[in-house]
């Protein structure tokens, strides 16, 4: 791809600041004392002026952004194909609101996604930070991805690019071989198309920590919400090592897809095609109390699909009155999931039979 364009990182920063100290149970600490307008002047980050009368922002892992707490994700109506106007309706009123983080993939509706959320970066690109990934576990296959995505996206930069649902010991092993995808992030960062390096995953928590321990990856988008402490822990045997590192973490799966909300009815199980969400159960807790509960986790922000404009501005006003729970609170929520679990951590790893 060669370094085109890249004058454009000049919004871009790659100074360092301490990830937000959290504990759960206890106030969150807040960051330090930050200037919107000093930022803009020195023009180092993407910079949307509302982010910071809208919501409580936290510092981004070492990159030196403050995000709000609460970010976009491209999934819900952004990866379905033919909802391209309500599409740019929801990122454009998302941004308006104070979003200042967006996160895609290369798979999310085989592209659709970024394709919706390039139509709006064409002209909003420096009002948000912009994280995509790639399921390729090459170094041919991703660099293939990485041109597509930012065709798709419509820009010449991406702020984070992130290994997609790592899984398995032997996926890590191909992502650090000889040919592996981790050459082509840093062939890209060493060329200017990516600023940082990130991983996600949503599987098996000890498979993330071994590639943390094993790289000093940027960030981690791992799966966090109100039933994870049920059943293979992220929060348990992931998110302690992030935090030790000053990795940038965002949570994701705050909702399942609104099988953790009371509000959601299940379709019948004959529609029901995909064996793992197959379930008659409604959820058992609110929008607010799945979103608050993710703000709460020491994570510096949390990413969360959805379907129409007003989800997307119920979601941020829940966000614009966070307060953060303490120990009690937050148990009291994850003992409501206790019913709800296998429908909540759909996406874990299941044994057979279990």
């Amino acid at each position: 791809m060669g370094k085109k364009n890249i004058n454009r990182r000049t919004f871009l920063g790659t100074g360092l600041a301490a990830a937000a100290s959290v504990t759960v149970g206890n106030s969150l600490v807040s960051d330090e004392a930050y200037n919107p307008v000093q930022a803009k002047k020195n023009n180092h980050h993407p910079f949307n002026p509302v982010t910071y009368s809208a919501m409580p922002t936290r510092s981004l892992g070492k990159t030196g952004y403050k995000v709000g707490v609460l970010s976009l994700g491209g999934q819900a109506t952004l990866e379905i194909k033919g909802r391209e106007e309500e599409s740019e309706k929801i990122i454009n009123r998302a941004i308006d609101l104070g979003i200042n983080y967006i996160d895609t993939a290369a798979s999310y509706g085989r592209g659709v996604s970024q394709l919706n959320i390039g139509r709006v970066m064409k002209t909003r690109r420096n009002e948000v930070w912009l994280s995509t990934k790639t399921h390729d576990r090459t170094y041919d296959g991703s660099m293939r991805l990485l041109e597509e995505s930012l065709k798709n996206l419509q820009t010449d930069y991406i702020n984070t690019w992130q290994l997609h649902n790592v899984q398995r010991k032997d996926q890590i092993d191909q992502i650090f071989a000889a040919n592996g995808a981790i050459k082509a992030m840093e062939k890209a960062k060493a060329e200017g198309m990516i600023g940082y390096i990130g991983i996600t995953g949503h599987f098996e928590p000890l498979v993330l920590l071994e590639a943390i321990k094993r790289y000093p990856f940027d960030s981690i988008l791992m799966a966090l919400n109100a039933a994870d402490i049920h059943y293979l822990s992220f929060k348990n045997y992931l998110l302690p090592e992030a935090q030790k590192q000053g990795i940038a973490i965002i949570g994701m799966k705050v909702t399942t897809r609104s099988r953790l909300l009371s509000s959601w009815t299940p379709p019948p199980l004959e529609e029901q095609t995909d064996a793992r969400l197959r379930t008659s159960k409604p959820g058992t807790i609110s929008i607010k109390e799945a979103l608050t509960y993710n703000m709460s986790l020491p994570v510096s922000t949390s990413i969360i699909g959805v379907d129409s404009v007003a989800q997307i501005e119920e979601n941020i006003n829940i966000a614009s009155e966070f307060s953060p729970l303490n120990q009690s609170q937050m148990e009291e929520i994850e003992f409501k999931t206790l019913p709800i679990v296998r429908q909540s951590l759909y996406f874990r790893r299941w044994d057979i039979g279990a």
